[in-house]
């Protein structure tokens, strides 16, 4: 099974308003079709950690490739390999759900016409996500739960090899955040994806193969997966 992300010895400091090493040396390896969730209390970095990964934020020294290219100055493979998931959805209110989902093709400047492969996996993931009626309302029609579904089928929609999921459930309800932890395991499994969610929620966390927990800068396995 191939390595889709390899990360060694990340560190992160920051400097301001006192100095402050948030992370102390990160090792990680993801292989393709894995899922790992990092948990930890608020404030420990698994946003920031999460960012690094995703090639959004760079680290302050370390390693990090990305399905075996070296991703720390390449942010262009972030486009290829990478599909995002924010908790706060970062949807163009004004477009539509479709255009939504379109766009990390738009970005990778692939042809997005009605004939395109693109706009057909695209129309083919908001079927999945139960979405196919809303494809042409405004995103901001949409209710939490609605938008977080575009949000998945927007990560998925460059076929990329890794998935990243920032808290994905953080602003809905117990019931709107079971169905998108399943609606979003179960089709990063289905397509082989790997991927990494940073989650406070256990439920999330029990359906991913592999739990880790971020504390005082490091990153080690969860004992309750060790103990299953």
């Amino acid at each position: 099974m191939s390595i889709v992300l390899k990360a060694q010895a990340i560190r992160k400091s920051f400097s301001n308003p006192t100095p402050l090493e948030v992370l102390k040396g990160i090792d990680l390896e993801v292989k393709q079709g894995e899922s790992i969730a990092i948990v930890g209390k608020s404030g420990e970095g698994k946003s920031t950690l999460l960012h690094i990964l995703g090639t959004l934020e760079k680290p302050t020294s370390g390693k990090l490739e990305i399905c075996g290219s070296n991703a720390t100055s390449l942010d262009k493979l972030r486009s290829q390999h990478i599909g995002f998931i924010f908790q706060t959805y970062n949807l163009l209110e004004d477009y539509t759900v479709l255009d939504n989902v379109l766009m990390p093709a738009r970005i990778a400047r692939k042809p997005v016409h009605p004939t395109s492969p693109a706009y057909k996996r695209a129309q083919l993931l908001l079927e999945q996500v139960g979405l196919t009626s809303r494809s042409h309302f405004l995103a901001k029609l949409l209710s939490g739960g609605e938008k977080q579904r575009v949000c998945i089928a927007r990560a998925l929609c460059n076929n990329p090899e890794l998935v990243l999921a920032d808290e994905p459930s953080g602003n809905l309800d117990h019931t709107h955040s079971k169905e998108i932890h399943h609606l979003l395991t179960n089709l990063t499994k289905q397509y082989g994806k790997s991927l990494i969610v940073v989650t406070h929620d256990k439920e999330l966390a029990a359906l991913c193969d592999q739990t880790l927990i971020l504390k005082d800068g490091n990153l080690s396995p969860s004992l309750d997966k060790l103990q299953a």
